[in-house]
Protein backbone atom coordinates (compact mmCIF):
# COMPACT_ATOMS: atom_id res chain seq x y z
CA UNK A 1 0.00 0.00 0.00
CA UNK A 2 1.45 3.39 -0.96
CA UNK A 3 2.25 6.00 1.68
CA UNK A 4 0.21 9.19 1.83
CA UNK A 5 3.16 11.03 0.28
CA UNK A 6 3.25 8.57 -2.63
CA UNK A 7 -0.50 8.89 -3.11
CA UNK A 8 -0.17 12.68 -3.05
CA UNK A 9 2.61 12.49 -5.66
CA UNK A 10 0.38 10.27 -7.83
CA UNK A 11 -2.42 12.84 -7.59
CA UNK A 12 -0.06 15.64 -8.62
CA UNK A 13 1.18 13.56 -11.57
CA UNK A 14 -2.41 12.94 -12.67
CA UNK A 15 -3.03 16.68 -12.57
CA UNK A 16 0.13 17.39 -14.54
CA UNK A 17 -1.02 14.86 -17.15
CA UNK A 18 -4.33 16.72 -17.50
CA UNK A 19 -6.45 14.32 -15.46
CA UNK A 20 -7.74 16.98 -13.08
CA UNK A 21 -10.95 15.22 -12.02
CA UNK A 22 -9.09 11.96 -11.35
CA UNK A 23 -6.48 13.88 -9.39
CA UNK A 24 -9.19 15.51 -7.28
CA UNK A 25 -10.70 12.09 -6.61
CA UNK A 26 -7.37 10.67 -5.50
CA UNK A 27 -6.83 13.61 -3.14
CA UNK A 28 -10.28 13.08 -1.64
CA UNK A 29 -9.44 9.39 -1.16
CA UNK A 30 -6.28 10.49 0.62
CA UNK A 31 -8.28 12.78 2.89
CA UNK A 32 -10.54 9.86 3.79
CA UNK A 33 -7.42 8.22 5.26
CA UNK A 34 -5.97 11.39 6.80
CA UNK A 35 -8.45 14.30 7.03
CA UNK A 36 -5.73 16.59 8.42
CA UNK A 37 -3.25 16.20 5.55
CA UNK A 38 -2.66 19.87 4.77
CA UNK A 39 -0.86 19.30 1.45
CA UNK A 40 -3.89 17.47 0.06
CA UNK A 41 -6.17 20.31 1.13
CA UNK A 42 -3.78 22.85 -0.42
CA UNK A 43 -3.71 20.97 -3.72
CA UNK A 44 -7.50 20.64 -3.75
CA UNK A 45 -7.79 24.36 -3.17
CA UNK A 46 -5.65 25.08 -6.22
CA UNK A 47 -7.29 22.44 -8.40
CA UNK A 48 -10.83 23.51 -7.51
CA UNK A 49 -9.82 27.09 -8.27
CA UNK A 50 -8.68 26.01 -11.73
CA UNK A 51 -12.01 24.23 -12.20
CA UNK A 52 -13.75 27.46 -11.11
CA UNK A 53 -15.36 25.66 -8.20
CA UNK A 54 -14.61 28.54 -5.88
CA UNK A 55 -16.66 27.46 -2.87
CA UNK A 56 -14.73 24.19 -2.69
CA UNK A 57 -11.43 26.01 -3.28
CA UNK A 58 -12.13 28.38 -0.39
CA UNK A 59 -13.23 25.50 1.85
CA UNK A 60 -9.95 23.63 1.35
CA UNK A 61 -7.83 26.79 1.64
CA UNK A 62 -9.54 27.53 4.95
CA UNK A 63 -8.81 24.01 6.13
CA UNK A 64 -5.11 24.54 5.41
CA UNK A 65 -5.19 27.73 7.50
CA UNK A 66 -6.92 25.85 10.31
CA UNK A 67 -4.33 23.08 10.20
CA UNK A 68 -1.29 25.37 9.88
CA UNK A 69 -2.20 28.65 11.61
CA UNK A 70 1.43 29.61 12.15
CA UNK A 71 2.33 29.39 8.45
CA UNK A 72 2.00 32.78 6.74
CA UNK A 73 1.94 31.15 3.30
CA UNK A 74 -1.30 29.33 4.18
CA UNK A 75 -3.01 32.69 4.61
CA UNK A 76 -1.42 34.19 1.49
CA UNK A 77 -2.77 31.24 -0.49
CA UNK A 78 -6.18 31.71 1.16
CA UNK A 79 -6.10 35.37 0.14
CA UNK A 80 -5.40 34.47 -3.48
CA UNK A 81 -8.17 31.87 -3.55
CA UNK A 82 -10.62 34.38 -2.09
CA UNK A 83 -9.58 37.03 -4.62
CA UNK A 84 -10.21 34.61 -7.47
CA UNK A 85 -13.61 33.80 -5.95
CA UNK A 86 -14.48 37.50 -5.76
CA UNK A 87 -14.44 37.49 -1.95
CA UNK A 88 -12.38 40.63 -1.50
CA UNK A 89 -13.16 41.26 2.15
CA UNK A 90 -12.17 37.69 3.01
CA UNK A 91 -9.05 38.04 0.86
CA UNK A 92 -7.97 41.15 2.76
CA UNK A 93 -8.65 39.43 6.09
CA UNK A 94 -6.53 36.43 5.08
CA UNK A 95 -3.71 38.76 4.04
CA UNK A 96 -3.89 40.46 7.44
CA UNK A 97 -3.67 37.04 9.09
CA UNK A 98 -0.62 36.25 6.96
CA UNK A 99 1.08 39.40 8.22
CA UNK A 100 0.19 38.50 11.81
CA UNK A 101 1.57 34.98 11.41
CA UNK A 102 4.74 36.37 9.86
CA UNK A 103 5.18 38.88 12.69
CA UNK A 104 4.63 36.15 15.29
CA UNK A 105 7.21 33.93 13.59
CA UNK A 106 9.68 36.81 13.51
CA UNK A 107 9.16 37.50 17.23
CA UNK A 108 9.65 33.82 18.06
CA UNK A 109 13.00 33.82 16.24
CA UNK A 110 14.43 36.62 18.36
Amino acid sequence: MPTKEETYDQAIKLHEDGNVEESVGKLHDLLQEDPDYALAHAALSVFYGKLEKHAQAVEHAQRVCDLEPEDPFSFVAMSLVCQKAGLLREAEHALMQARQAQAAAYQNEG
